[in-house]
Formats: C-alpha cells, structure tokens, sequence
C-alpha cells in the first residue's frame, strides 16, 4: 500500500509539472502548442482523476473491514446493561454488579434472551404453547400484579365516615353477593365491585340513603370490565348513531291518564296491559301514541269505566295523577 501512495505522488508531480509548462506555452500564444497543451492537459486531468478513485476505493474497503472487526468483538464481548441504559463490561466468572441485568448463558427456545426457570419451579409448564393461557408471562405477570397492589392498599376508613357503620357495609357487599348469583356474573366481577366501593367510601364522605347506589354502580362497572358487556354497548350506540331517546308508550301513557283524569289504579293496569305487549312480535312495528291508547282504553273497559269519553264528563274520576 505504502509503494502505491509513493508511485501516485510521482505521477501528481509529473501531471503538475505538465500543466504549468502547457500553461506557460498558453502564455506565448501559439497555436500548434495551444492545441497540443490543451489534450495533453485533458489527458493529465483523467489520469488524476482515475488514480484518486483508485486511491479512495482501497481506503473505504480497509476501513470498512476494521469497523466490521471491532463490531465482531463487541459481540463477542460480554456485558451487561446498567440501570441508566449505558454498557458495562463484565469480566467473566466474576459477580455482577447489583444494578446490572445478565442473562444466564442458558435461555428459553421460544424467547432468546430470556432466563430459564427450573422446571421443579414451573407449575406452568403444561401449559407453555397454548397461545390463549399465556403461560409463558405467567411469572411476569405475577410481579406486575404484585408490585401494582402496594399502590391500592386501604386502611379503615369507617372512621371518616359518620352516617356509616360495619354493619351497613356487611349488609350491602351480602346484596352484591345476591346480584352477582341472580345475574350469573363471573366472580371476579363481585370481587372488583367490592373493591371498586371501598376504595370510593374511602375518599368520599356519603350518606346511608346512597349506599345501596353505590353498589350497584360498582357492579355495573365491574361488568363492563369484566363481563365484555362494554364491547356490545359501543356495537349498539355504534349502530343506532348515539340516537336512543326513543318515544316509548309510557311516555304516552301518562299524559292520556291525565286527559282522562284516571286513578293511579286505572294507569298500573294500564301498563300491565303494555309489558304484555311487549312479548308479542306483531307489536314491534306499532308506535307508541297508539299503543298507549290502546292499553289505556282496555284498562278503562277493564274496570267498567266505559271508553273515551270528554273531559268535561271525566270530573268523576279521582285526579291523582301529576303530568
């Protein structure tokens, strides 16, 4: 390499020393020797040109082939990461630091670079392989869990509660109980909702009349979580465009009521008439006024009131209802 960069420099020389003569012949102003300088010149030109490639290619490929080298050894390296992300070598056979992180030289098939559990320790290991149990992250899984319930611990908070007792407590977490078997809800979702209302009494001073409420509010939201319940309601509101303020028959039922001044015995028979309807398919397409009407009207003939009649000869009707 070093007698090649010798031979160029001559030749530069060389090519130098033309150019100043042609320039000089330039200088004098003949013709012939314009002519003759200037090919000469172009000449000159490509030969330097072609030699400093020459030049530049050996170069880019030595350095190339030490930077490859150097990348090899680092690999080959070993060391490990500290807790700030910057390398650290490690001498082997010697213990790590306590901040640094090395992965065992034995690792798992499906996932390099992680360490190995004893199988005596794996109660999982029936399970590696099945995409929907996750048995691989079980232990992850785990510590996450773990580190993630010091965030939630709950100390008495009966104390800074005036209107509440232990008592209304027990009895309200033996109701969710009920709710969770009447409704068949996943056990999980009882134990989050009991959770979910403890950790609200504990920030939030209520009154016994709410307790009950509170609840069931739990309940509800445990189920959306756990339940998948909140997938179908955004499919519904989805599909009706958020537009359910739907005119029912009650709406209706009510104000006919108070036209004709009826008891509150007349409207309760009234809407029996209605959820009855509510099983038969054919009613599904009827609107709501008449629907109404037409529940108020047998419960009028029910109870021997007679049909539409005025309002004006209605006054004998008992007038209990509000709008």
């Amino acid at each position: 390499m070093q007698k090649c960069m010798k031979t160029l420099n001559v030749l530069y020389k060389l090519l130098e020393k033309i150019q100043k003569e042609g320039e000089k012949l330039l200088e004098k102003g003949d013709e012939s020797a314009k002519e003759e300088m200037k090919t000469r010149m172009k000449e000159a030109t490509k030969i330097q040109m072609n030699n400093q490639t020459k030049i530049e290619k050996p170069a880019k490929k030595a350095l190339r082939s030490k930077e490859a080298a150097k990348n090899e050894a680092n690999l080959k390296e070993p060391k490990a990461v500290c807790s700030n992300g910057q390398s650290k070598k490690l001498e082997v056979g010697l213990s790590p630091e306590k901040d640094l992180v090395v992965w065992p030289q034995e690792e798992t098939a499906l996932f390099p670079g992680r360490p190995v559990m004893p199988d005596e320790f794996d109660i999982n290991k029936e399970l590696h392989g099945d995409v929907s149990m996750s048995a691989e992250y079980a232990k992850e899984i785990f510590d996450y869990l773990r580190a993630r319930e010091e965030k939630f611990v709950l100390k008495d908070y009966l104390n800074s509660q005036p209107d509440l007792n232990k008592d209304m407590r027990g009895i309200l977490v033996d109701w969710m109980v009920e709710l969770q078997e009447n409704f068949e809800l996943n056990h999980k979702s009882l134990y989050l909702a009991v959770k979910l209302m403890d950790h609200y009494l504990a920030c939030s001073v209520v009154m016994r009349e709410s307790l009950q409420l509170i609840g069931t509010t739990a309940m509800l939201i445990t189920s959306k979580f756990e339940e998948e319940i909140i997938a179908m309601e955004i499919n519904i509101l989805q599909a009706l465009k958020f537009d359910i303020h739907i005119p029912v028959p009650y709406h209706f039922l009510r104000r006919y009521a108070k036209c004709v001044r009826a008891s509150m015995e007349t409207l309760t028979l009234a809407r029996y008439v209605y959820e009855l309807s509510l099983l038969e398919l054919e009613q599904v397409p009827e609107r709501g006024s008449r629907l109404a009407a037409a529940c108020l009207l047998l419960a009028l003939i029910t109870k021997g009131l007679g049909g539409w009649v005025s309002v004006q000869s209605a006054a004998i009707i008992t007038p209990t209802l509000p709008l």
